[in-house]
């Protein structure tokens, strides 16, 4: 499906400059499954062209979809009268997660159906609970097969869902079932994430009335029908700001983020102003979708120092889950020893000692605690990519780094996330060759 690419990477030079935060992976993968709940015309801004969004695109134009880009990341929508399920795509619905998030719109479009099982990062066993248990709670039965879920929908009601984890794709999933429910549906626990926000501004846009938004307890007042013309903006993505900012510390570089996500990146910022970090903001602006906060910010080359406690994530408000992994490139610059711990993956951290080849100092306690040794200086050498977005993006991170000429293998990984992310850091002074194996 895609040929191999490599990096090779030129390190040792320093960044410098402006660059724009590119809207998130994580809401553009909400807004197109929610595009599904809509009979009318969908026109979605800000969405990256990347391989996530590749996948399901794959797969929603196998089963009767219309879409184009009418603008670089501006998607037009067009629904079939009826899919063309028999025909769907499950390679392409194999190679993402994303695909999970199908179940809430589509027990709305077929009374029963057969889900591909989902895939995306490998980082060990990722449950499926608070999904089927939500969606249950509707009248939903849910059958699962090795490879694949069987979906039978019942007579759908409204009601109250205690959500099994603050789980962002969950909730999302949830939110997206309970819309075209009539009647009241409040979901405890939910995740308030940046994502989950986007879903339920979209879904207010299609005429859904939600209460409680960017809060722990959602309340859905569902609709029995949805067909309107509707326009929405993808936000902006914390985990990419998060990215630059590791990619300056860990370079010693002066580097411009602009267009941040500042709601979802003040915990982060704040760790690293404990830790020693200089930077400046500008004052707050709204995002294109009306909502969002942004800043500027400027980082400036900081001496760190390790934490006294441990660097650990959560649920929003805590330090986002994918952005925990930013913190290790820079515990590695950072002087003293630093416990990072990644509690929800059991496999994530084994990735992060993929750095040790970098010349790190990482020693893994379990397969969720990490302790990384600071004031280590990377050195250039060549690592296969990780099957898993974010540990492959710090290895490119300390790659910038590493003196002389590092080989970043097969960047599939990255690319699932991260839009001409080569080009742009090329812009601001690191040197990326890219190698495509035809």
């Amino acid at each position: 499906m895609n040929n191999s690419v490599d990096f090779v990477v030129e390190g040792g030079h320093k960044l410098s400059g402006e660059v724009v935060t590119n809207t998130s992976k994580n809401g553009a993968m909400g807004l197109l499954c929610g595009s599904l709940l809509n009979k009318g015309q969908t026109i979605l801004h800000g969405i990256p062209k990347i391989e996530e969004v590749n996948r399901i695109l794959e797969v929603m134009q196998s089963i009767g979809i219309k879409f184009e880009w009418i603008e670089k990341n501006t998607l037009k929508i067009n629904p079939p009268k009826k899919l063309d399920w028999e025909n769907i795509d499950k390679v392409a619905a194999g190679r993402t997660r994303t695909i999970l998030m199908f179940l809430g719109p589509l027990i709305h479009l077929m009374p029963n159906f057969e889900l591909p099982g989902p895939k995306g990062c490998n980082l060990g066993k990722r449950p499926v609970s608070a999904h089927l248990l939500g969606l249950q709670k509707f009248g939903v039965k849910v059958k699962l097969k090795p490879s694949s879920y069987l979906v039978e929908v019942k007579k759908l009601k409204a009601g109250e869902i205690v959500m099994y984890e603050k789980g962002d794709t969950a909730t999302e999933n949830i939110l997206m079932a309970a819309s075209k429910i009539p009647g009241k549906t409040v979901i405890k626990f939910a995740s308030s994430n940046y994502m989950v926000r986007d879903v339920c501004y979209f879904l207010e846009k299609l005429g859904v009335k939600i209460e409680g938004i960017g809060t722990h307890e959602l309340t859905v007042h569902g609709v029995s029908e949805i067909n309107q013309d509707v326009e929405f903006y993808n936000s902006e993505d914390p985990i990419e700001s998060m990215m630059f900012v590791s990619a300056a510390v860990v370079t010693e570089s002066e580097l411009t983020i602009k267009r941040v996500p500042i709601d979802f990146m003040e915990l982060e910022l704040l760790k690293l102003e404990t830790m020693g970090l200089k930077y400046k903001r500008s004052k707050a602006y709204l995002s294109q979708n009306g909502y969002s906060k942004l800043v500027d910010l400027t980082v400036f080359p900081s001496k760190l120092k390790a934490p006294i406690e441990k660097i650990t994530s959560g649920a929003y408000p805590d330090i986002n889950i994918d952005n925990l992994p930013f913190f290790v490139p820079i515990a590695c610059k950072s002087e003293g020893m630093t416990l990072i711990h990644d509690w929800v993956y059991e496999n994530r951290s084994i990735y992060f000692m993929e750095l040790n080849k970098l010349g790190a100092n990482l020693l893994l306690a379990d397969p969720h605690r990490v302790y990384v040794e600071g004031g280590v200086e990377f050195q250039a050498s060549q690592v296969v990519c990780p099957p898993a977005l974010r540990p492959a993006m710090i290895i490119l991170i300390a790659m910038l780094d590493a003196k002389g000429t590092s080989i970043l293998r097969n960047v599939y990984s990255i690319k699932r996330g991260y839009q001409e992310i080569a080009e742009r850091l090329n812009q601001l002074g690191a040197k990326i060759t890219i190698l495509e194996d035809k």
